[in-house]
């Protein structure tokens, strides 16, 4: 049995990771500001799920945010599962975190998420993303943690000519304020690596869907919408290009980077996690249509600012490295997709 710290551990990715862990015996404490980027209700749902307590979601009916979260504590904390509602900007409250546990592993998705969202308030995302970060780094060193797994993102290729992405491009030409937090995570990360000997791996994210998808991402958001019968937001010609990876396989990679971590010294890696497969705008919502039997009604608009024209993988080195193989095709992603949302 290790113990895991999980920021964002109430989030999509945050916590099926975490609920993996639980079900082989970990230990992990989930850090989570249940901020109101979207519904924090979604975030509460997952942690009752991953915590086999949904039977009592009646229990938040009528309550307050804050009563919500002190019920949500007193039903899913155990020997086993620690839930903190707090932020990592918080020094005092993170450093509480850590002085009260002894963890093998950090996991940081936590962050101000979304390419579009960044240019209305760049200053947040530097906040959160980047302080929030360094906050866990300087932690990790008071605390001797030398075992980090950092999520990083397919946004810091930017408009990379040289496609499939490979790790060792050059990747200096952000072109959202997101992707440039995620790029300085990177930096940074290396510096602690190299000072203090916290062995660490940065991974790339590649458009990463499935069930407990955030709601304002692009396939959650178009099925809700074919569904209501509402015009869906179709940017461009339909012949961006996107990466879409199934979150079975995103926490697959997770699971073997953290492996990876335990198993080496002296390591910084940056490995990419993608499909190594793309597929059109266009193409996408064909698939939704598909799985849904029901056509979407387009409204077509201009291509927005800070958004890249195609994003694709090249696994070969995490293939190599750590037997990172993913194994759901998209059309399989977007069933399962489909059948989960119904559920809901």
């Amino acid at each position: 049995m290790k113990n895991f710290l999980i920021t964002g551990g109430a989030g999509f990715i945050g916590s099926t990771v975490a609920e993996r862990l639980l079900n082989r015996g970990d230990k992990v404490v989930v850090v989570d500001n249940f901020n109101d980027f979207y519904d924090y209700n979604r975030k509460i749902r997952n942690i009752l799920e991953i915590t086999n307590s949904f039977n009592k979601i009646n229990e938040f009916e009528n309550l307050s945010k804050d009563e919500k979260m002190n019920k949500l504590i007193e039903i899913v904390n155990s020997d086993n599962f620690t839930l903190v509602y707090d932020d990592i900007r918080d020094r005092e409250a993170m450093d509480r975190v850590f002085a009260e546990n002894r963890f093998d592993l950090v996991f940081n998705p936590a962050a101000m998420a979304g390419v579009r969202p960044s240019l209305l308030d760049p200053m947040l995302y530097e906040d959160v993303n980047v302080r929030g970060y360094m906050n866990l780094l300087e932690l990790c060193k008071k605390y001797g943690v030398k075992k980090f797994v950092q999520a990083s993102s397919s946004s810091v290729y930017g408009n990379n000519k040289e496609v499939p992405f490979k790790e060792t491009a050059i990747v200096d030409f952000a072109i959202s304020p997101y992707a440039a937090t995620k790029k300085s995570c990177e930096v940074m990360g290396h510096v602690y690596h190299k000072l203090y000997n916290i062995d660490m791996v940065q991974l790339r994210f590649f458009t990463v869907y499935g069930p407990k998808q955030r709601p304002d991402l692009a396939i959650h958001k178009f099925t809700k919408m074919i569904l209501e019968d509402k015009p869906i937001p179709f940017y461009g010609d339909g012949t961006t290009k996107r990466d879409y990876t199934y979150i079975d396989d995103i926490v697959d990679g997770i699971l073997k980077s953290m492996n990876y971590l335990f198993n080496n010294e002296n390591v910084y890696e940056i490995f990419n996690l993608g499909e190594s497969h793309v597929v059109s705008l266009k193409e996408m919502v064909e698939t939704i249509e598909s799985a849904l039997g029901k056509k979407a009604i387009l409204d077509i608009q201009p291509m927005q600012p800070g958004d890249v024209d195609k994003t694709y993988a090249d696994i070969s080195k995490v293939k190599a490295m750590i037997g990172y193989d993913p194994q759901t095709n998209f059309s399989e992603g977007i069933r399962k997709f489909v059948e989960w949302y119904k559920r809901q």
